[in-house]
Formats: structure tokens, sequence, C-alpha cells
């Protein structure tokens, strides 16, 4: 059996890095440089930040910390070390600054940090059992996928960006009927949740420990909540999802770049209150995490899958991710990604809410390379989300992934439907 070391590809590596790299500058280029400094989603550092910290973080979590190599800039290392994620604005007012850097001065910066973390990859010793940062390659695992995750944060911020500071990206958008949006029986059965440290190249800490649950028996909408579902919520007198605008009477959808009149085939997009609101409009509920899992990894038979198509690998086959586009589509437009239940976009088009508040599995640890990056968020007030959206990298979508969000926090790209007690 090959050992992890013997498994790091030091050419798959780098180019992982540098599609991550390209795919950031092609965000950024989207951004009008009258836009570059502002700060769309007021719970977020402006643009300027993020151009600095995805290499900062980079080099700092690899290079710095783990290989203990000498700084870059150790002005500018503090300036990017990381981000925010306030309850409210009034908080996030406690980290607004005035003296951001120069553009040209972020982008030296970056290549400079760029340039270092490519020759560690190249040269350096990524995994050491002797150093916990650099256990089973940890830390250049950890910069690989903290990018992606970045990438999605950026198309939420120039979602916001008023369009005159925007440099629109050309889609094509298709609506359809929507589908009658049925119940699916779900058995009783287990569910697997987590991965296993011995056999996970990578995952972030609060993806362990693997651990198997009961699920009773439950109903599951086919579908994800659609637009017209939601709809006739507003009209008996429900909260406007975010995304949505009325103009001269008539419904319409804020997409990344254009407005569109209100694409009923489309999942809704909404806040975690707005999808509790709505379960117990038509007295039903939201999903529970393992009972996500059962549904969309779980078979009839009791055997379970890597995804909810089988074990292929994440395509364009299987469901509305990996930046194919920046939009939803219809929910039924991948009936091959449905799951063995018969459950349809059920990873894609949208994150999928749970009802499961975001907390450690049995046996969590703090990873040694980014040791914050859950234990900060285990506060009650974050529910955990399964799936993945259009903008989710496909490196992210895997079974054991989890993504968190505060309840009322608007700008993110999630869906939901319901669940019945059986």
């Amino acid at each position: 059996m090959l050992t992890q070391t013997e498994r790091l590809d030091r050419q798959a590596l780098a180019d992982w890095y540098r599609r991550n790299r390209q795919r950031s500058a092609r965000l950024f280029a989207l951004i009008a440089p009258e836009g570059y400094y502002d700060r769309p989603i007021p719970l977020r550092h402006p643009f300027a930040f993020y151009e600095g910290h995805l290499p900062a973080f980079s080099f700092l979590t690899l290079d710095e910390r783990a290989l203990g190599e000498p700084p870059v800039d150790v002005r500018l290392e503090k300036v990017f070390e990381r981000g925010i994620d306030p309850a409210t604005v009034s908080d996030a007012g406690g980290h607004a600054r005035s003296d951001w850097p120069s553009k040209s001065e972020i982008e030296a910066f970056g290549r400079a940090c760029d340039e270092r973390v490519l020759t560690a990859i190249a040269d350096a010793k990524l995994d050491d059992p002797n150093i916990p940062r650099l256990v089973r390659g940890q830390s250049v695992y950890t910069i690989l996928e903290h990018e992606p995750m970045h990438h999605e944060t950026l198309v939420y911020l120039i979602h916001q960006l008023s369009d005159d500071k925007k440099r629109p990206v050309k889609q094509t958008h298709r609506d359809t009927t929507p589908p009658q949006n049925d119940f699916v029986e779900v058995a009783a059965g287990t569910a697997t949740l987590g991965a296993r440290r011995d056999r996970a190249v990578f995952g972030w800490d609060n993806e362990f420990d693997e651990h198997t649950v009961p699920v009773n028996a439950f109903a599951m909408q086919r579908y994800p909540v659609t637009n017209a579902d939601y709809r006739e919520f507003v009209k008996a007198g429900g909260p406007m999802p975010p995304f949505w605008i009325e103009r001269a009477g008539e419904l319409k959808l804020r997409g990344v770049f254009e407005e569109l009149p209100l694409p009923l085939s489309w999942p809704v997009y909404a806040r975690h209150d707005d999808a509790q609101a709505y379960a117990n409009w038509k007295g039903a509920r939201l999903a529970t995490e393992s009972e996500y899992h059962r549904a969309a990894f779980g078979t009839p038979g009791g055997a379970e899958q890597p995804y909810p198509w089988g074990a292929q690998p994440p395509s364009a086959a299987y469901g509305n991710f990996g930046f194919a586009r920046y939009d939803p589509e219809p929910v039924d437009a991948h009936p091959a990604g449905a799951s063995a239940w018969g459950i349809h976009d059920i990873i894609g088009n949208g994150w999928e809410w749970t009802g499961t508040v975001f907390a450690p599995f049995p046996g969590f640890e703090p990873m040694a390379s980014y040791p914050q990056y859950s234990a900060d968020f285990f506060d009650g007030k974050h529910y955990v989300m399964k799936g993945a959206s259009p903008v989710t990298a496909l490196e992210l979508i895997r079974r054991s992934f989890r993504n968190w969000f505060y309840a009322d926090y608007p700008y993110m790209y999630a869906k939901f439907r319901l669940v019945l007690d059986r």
C-alpha cells in the first residue's frame, strides 16, 4: 500500500494551486477598478482584502507556520491574515479600515507568496508525522481547499455589487414548467456521517470522526422548493426571499449579473429563517443532517454511496456545480444526479439547509493547520448546509463535507426541501 507521502503527487498539487489562482484572477477581473475597495456585503471585508488574503493564507499556513520559513512581508501578512464573520453590521464596523494597500502592492505581494508556495510544493517535505501541521500533508491540502471556498464568497460579494461596478458574464437561462413536487418515502435505516481519519486523504476538522446513526422513516420532497412554490407563501404574507424584488407589481430575480423575470422552476434561495417559516406554514419541517445523508447517499438495499448518483466523480451530467454557470437551473434539469430513492437536485443548484445546528462530531479535534476553522462557529447560531451551489468547486463535493451559516444570513446560495415524519 502506498504511504501518504507517496500519494502526494507534487505536480498534481501544483496544478491544483495554479488552477485556484487562475480562477481567483478571473473572478477579480469581474470587478471594475472603482469597485475594488467596496464592501457590497457589510459583514465582509472589501474585495481588496480577499485578493491579498488568498495568497497570504496559503503562504502563512504552509511555508511560514508549517515549514518554518521566514516571512514575505510581516506587515501585509498581518493585514491579510484572516477574514471576518460578525453577527451584525454593527460588529462588522469594528473591522473597517481606510488604509488598505494599493492594488499594485497587493498584486506584488500575492506574486511573492505564490512563488514561495509553489517552491514549497515542489521541494519541501509536505508530510511529516512528527509535525502536526504536516501530518498526512494537512497544510498543503488546507490551502488547496481554502481558496475555492473563497471563490464562492467572492461570487456572493460580486452578486451584491452595483451593476455599474462589475463586468458581467453572458449566460443563457432556461425556465420550464415546475415539476410536481411529491414526497418520496425513505425507509428507516442508518446514515454514516463524517470521515475516517485513516482513510481520508484530507478533511476539515468538523468532518471527523466517522460515525453511524439510526434514522427513522420519513418522507422528503422529490425536488427542492421552487420559486413557484415559495411565491404562494409570499402571497399568503410570508417573507420575501433575499434575491427577489418587485417592480411594477411583477416579481423579478436578481441574478449574479442581470435581473430576470422570476424563473418559476428554479429553486428558491432563502435564509434558514425563511425556510423554517415556510416549513411551518406547510405543516412540515427541514431535514436533519442525518436524514439528508440517508436521502442523498443511502439506498433501499441498505448500502451507502459516495454520491447520490453512485460512485462516479462529480461532473456536469449530475448537477449544477463547479462553475459551469453562476445562476440556478430548473430543479429537474439533471435527472442523472438523482439519489437511489429518486430524490433530485440534492447536490448542486444551491446548498441545502438542514435543521441541524452546526456542532462537533464525537472525537472532534481542532486541526493543526487551521485550529479556529470550525471551533469558532460552534455557538448554537449556525446551521449545517449540505451539497453544493453552482459556484462550489468540484474538489469540495464529497459526502462528509459540511458547510454552515447564520440562520438569518441572506447572501448565500441555499435552497431547501420539506420533510414529513412517518
